[in-house]
């Protein structure tokens, strides 16, 4: 892709992937300055204890309790205001009504012409029918920062603090067991309209991104990805946490004979997997288990444990005990991988409104989201080596685009039987997503890790990865 000198940006062209329409950048944490915010946080209660002349101790007590307003105002004015960081890419500058039609009157008299309508006040007036899109959802979210504002607004506010907050610091057992099943028992009608028939919720590995792979060819890819990063073997005991509707566990037992466990919270998705192994003929093989895997005893042992995006549902307040438990199921030679949803270091403003939809509305209590330093170092804090790690949010990007495209051929009948504000949901998370992993907003993490023992054969692991041969830029 390029820019040229006028702005004008030329997308590449890729059979795998759809690049970016308008690959604009948005002001974020470049552009945010930590001194005006720290300047605020003292100068804000300092002004207000000397104007009123109140004792030094009201000073601090008004700085704990300005803090969240102060940081709050902070954000939404640096949000509103703040210049893009390195923007290169001209804008359209086309009418709001170019890209959406807004049927509220009252909105339609405040968002008009060139005035942008925050991101936040458009879905959740999408959602119950007050906007619509001009065409197809993913077209005109590529287009969004010529129609959109990402500023924060006060209903954004209102989640964080007496949602996202307390589940946070709660995250109590019955919290994970009531959201997981409150949003994986919802239907397996409605995950096939848009995972198709192999049923996995995880990020799709592109094999050749000269190629146009199906769903389906990039979730063997990512399976049989997973089976050679762990080196699994014939008769291998192997864990799945977080197994979804079993079909990892399944392509294991089948393809590489292990002996593979999957466990799920979710009653439907333990059926299904159950279902699904039977039919693969691997029944003496593999099984799918619903039970919290911290009901697993400590003694049963495991050669190879993979956790395939259920890690982000943990929870930061206890992730490292996660990581304890699953140390403490792991062989001392064995391999765990670990496949998570990030984010970014190096944030814009859209990367915190759409990770707040996704909190909302998609995944609540997955708030163990987190850029890949804070993986890695609570990984090694549990007594893991880590033996590689991939980035692989473009890969997700093409995956979303693909449940997209089924979504959108699947939507009147899910409209029929769900109601059209869950479809107008299920729309902007998938447009939206496909995008932000693409930009590197969010991400996802393919991370391999040992037990770091000094006993540990690290020779084992010595691969075609680490040899240079087989990295190459030029494809046939």
């Amino acid at each position: 892709m390029g820019v040229d000198s006028k702005g004008d940006y030329k997308p590449t062209t890729w059979a795998g992937i759809k690049n970016a329409t308008l690959p604009v950048e948005g002001a974020g944490n470049q552009t945010f300055d930590n001194r005006i915010f720290i300047g605020a946080i003292v100068g804000i209660p300092a002004l207000i204890s000397y104007a009123l002349g109140l004792p030094w101790w009201c000073f601090l007590l008004l700085t704990v309790v300005l803090l969240l307003p102060i940081l709050a105002t902070t954000l939404y004015l640096f949000s509103r205001f703040a210049p893009r960081y390195r923007n290169f890419i001209s804008l359209p500058g086309k009418p709001i009504e170019e890209y959406i039609t807004i049927h509220d009157a009252e909105l339609k008299a405040k968002y008009h012409g060139r005035n942008k309508i925050p991101m936040e006040t458009f879905f959740e007036s999408y959602f119950v029918g007050k906007i619509d899109f001009n065409g197809d959802p993913l077209e005109i979210m590529e287009l969004r920062h010529d129609w959109a504002a990402f500023e924060f607004t006060l209903g954004q506010y209102k989640f964080f603090l007496t949602e996202w907050l307390p589940e946070t610091f709660w995250h109590s057992r019955d919290q994970d067991e009531n959201q997981v099943r409150d949003h994986y028992d919802r239907g397996d009608d409605f995950y096939e309209a848009f995972l198709g028939p192999l049923m996995v919720y995880t990020s799709g590995m592109i094999s050749d991104p000269t190629k146009r792979e199906s769903l389906e060819e990039l979730q063997e890819n990512k399976m049989k990805l997973i089976c050679e990063k762990v080196h699994l073997k014939e008769g291998e005991k192997h864990l799945d946490i977080g197994c979804g509707w079993g079909t990892l566990a399944a392509y294991a037992a089948k393809n590489y004979g292990s002996d593979s466990t999957g466990v799920t919270i979710a009653r439907k998705q333990a059926e299904f997997g159950n279902k699904r192994i039977e039919d693969w003929g691997v029944k003496d093989k593999a099984r799918v288990l619903c039970k919290d895997y911290r009901d697993i005893p400590d003694d049963q042992k495991y050669d190879k444990i993979t956790c395939v995006e259920m890690a982000e549902h943990v929870g930061i307040k206890r992730f490292g005990q996660f990581l304890t438990e699953v140390r403490d199921r792991l062989e001392d030679d064995g391999l765990f991988y670990m496949q998570v949803a990030g984010l970014r270091a190096t944030w814009q403003y859209e990367d915190f409104i759409w990770g707040l939809f996704m909190g909302r509305y998609i995944f609540r209590g997955a708030d163990a989201s987190t850029p890949l330093y804070w993986y890695l170092k609570q990984l090694e804090c549990a007594g893991f080596e880590i033996h590689n790690v991939d980035t692989v949010g473009v890969h997700y990007s093409a995956t979303l685009e693909r449940w997209y495209l089924n979504w959108m051929q699947n939507r009147d009948k899910m409209r029929e039987k769900y109601g059209e504000k869950l479809v107008r949901i299920w729309d902007v998370f998938l447009s939206w997503s496909t995008i932000i992993s693409r930009q590197g907003s969010a991400t996802c993490f393919q991370i391999v890790a040992n037990k770091n023992r000094n006993s540990f054969d690290r020779a084992k692991l010595i691969c075609k990865r680490t040899d240079p041969a087989t990295y190459s830029t030029k494809r046939a």
